[in-house]
C-alpha cells in the first residue's frame, strides 16, 4: 500500500510542486490549502507524514502542527513544516508544537525525498 502524505500550503503552485516530487516518488498525495483545511481532512483519515508551509491565512503551520499533535492517531506521524522562514526561534516553537522536521524554501527535489524517506 502507498504511503499517504498531506501537502498543506496556500500557494497553489508550490502545494502542486511538492505533491508532483512525492507523486513521482511513488507516495499518495492529498492536498489543503490553509490548517483548517488540513485539519479537517485528519480528522477524516490518518496521512503518514504531513508536509506544511508556515505562513498561512485561517491557520499557521506551526499551530496546525499543535492541533495535530492534540489528535490521538498522529502521535507518531511526521509533522515537517516547509517554510522560507529560517529564524531560529520560530524552528524552536515548531519543534515545541512537535515539528519532526524543518525544511526551507526554495527546497531541493531531491532533499525533500532524501527527508521525507528518513519518517516513512
Amino acid at each position: 500500500m502507498k504511503k499517504s502524505i498531506l501537502v498543506v500550503d496556500d500557494t497553489r503552485s508550490m502545494r502542486k510542486m511538492v505533491a508532483a516530487v512525492l507523486q513521482g516518488a511513488g507516495y499518495e498525495v492529498s492536498e489543503a490549502g490553509d490548517g483548517v483545511e488540513a485539519l479537517e481532512l485528519a480528522r477524516e483519515r490518518v496521512f503518514d507524514l504531513v508536509v506544511t508551509d508556515h505562513n498561512m491565512p485561517r491557520m499557521d503551520g506551526v499551530t496546525l502542527v499543535r492541533e495535530l499533535r492534540c489528535l490521538p492517531n498522529y502521535d507518531p506521524v511526521a509533522l515537517i513544516v516547509l517554510s522560507t522562514e529560517v529564524n531560529p526561534e520560530l524552528k524552536q516553537k515548531g519543534r515545541d508544537a512537535g515539528a519532526s522536521g524543518w525544511m526551507a524554501k526554495p527546497f531541493d527535489p531531491q532533499r525533500m525525498l532524501e527527508i521525507v524517506g528518513q519518517f516513512i
